[in-house]
């Protein structure tokens, strides 16, 4: 008998923000793999008889391959489990999650999934700060910066990027932030446009980092800003519209 899997996204960090669809996957599962950006301590949800299998990639460490994971899926599915693929954020923004559905859609195993908030919205959100914002701008736009400008791997247009009038929203972009910032200013960009960084998102440890674009790779290397990380660049970086916020703010010059 063939079992399935379920993809769920596990949100940007705080278990609070998981949803009750995820939870209850979480909660029914015969076999849980998990990354480590995912909220680990809804774990403590699962049957004390599922297996939980940590298959997390860790920058500059311990890896699985993404060929692991579609094969660890597929073989406890075809043994009729009920497995959970638990990742942070939303599965399917930059998570993989379509190569991991493909995959079992190839090998013939059902797939579920259950969206989870993505760190690209609810970042921002948690300091303060909407992406989109009526008197200033009516769009956003998310990209991947774990590979600089100007980089063979890259598919993006930076240039196109800084002329957009939208909020930019870059994650995994800390380690390129200085050849980010450079481009978007090179290409037009106000070096002058304000651009923060939401640290730890979701978390307890969660600390947000205010300054210009063309200064925040400074700020950030001098406040020992480490992912992960999610930066901002726009007129909205500059609010902070949440009254009470819990989260502790830096402004650098």
């Amino acid at each position: 008998m063939t079992g399935h899997v379920t993809l769920v996204g596990g949100g940007p960090g705080d278990p609070d923000l998981m949803t009750v669809g995820g939870l209850r996957a979480i909660q029914n599962a015969d076999v849980i793999a998990y990354d480590r950006l995912a909220p680990l301590e809804v774990l403590a949800e699962a049957r004390p008889d599922a297996l939980l299998i940590d298959v997390g990639k860790e920058p500059h460490g311990r890896q699985t391959s993404q060929d692991a994971i579609n094969e660890l899926l597929i073989t406890h599915a075809r043994a009729g489990r009920h497995v959970v693929r638990f990742k942070g954020g939303d599965g399917y923004v930059f998570g993989r999650g379509g190569e991991e559905a493909l995959a079992c859609a190839d090998a013939g195993v059902p797939v579920r999934v259950i969206p989870g908030v993505s760190s690209a919205i609810a970042g921002p959100a948690l300091a303060g700060i909407p992406v989109t914002h009526r008197s200033l701008t009516q769009g956003f736009t998310v990209v991947s910066g774990h590979v600089p400008p100007g980089d063979e791997r890259s598919t993006l247009d930076w240039s196109a990027l800084a002329r957009l009038n939208t909020t930019l929203v870059i994650l995994m972009g800390t380690t390129h932030l200085a050849a980010i910032a450079a481009a978007l200013v090179s290409d037009g960009k106000p070096a002058a446009t304000t651009a923060a960084i939401v640290q730890q998102a979701g978390r307890p440890e969660q600390r947000v980092l205010r300054a210009t674009l063309g200064s925040i790779a400074d700020a950030a290397r001098a406040h020992g800003v480490r992912p992960p990380a999610i930066v901002i660049v726009g007129d909205v970086a500059a609010l902070d519209v949440t009254a009470a916020s819990l989260a502790a703010s830096v402004t650098a010059a």
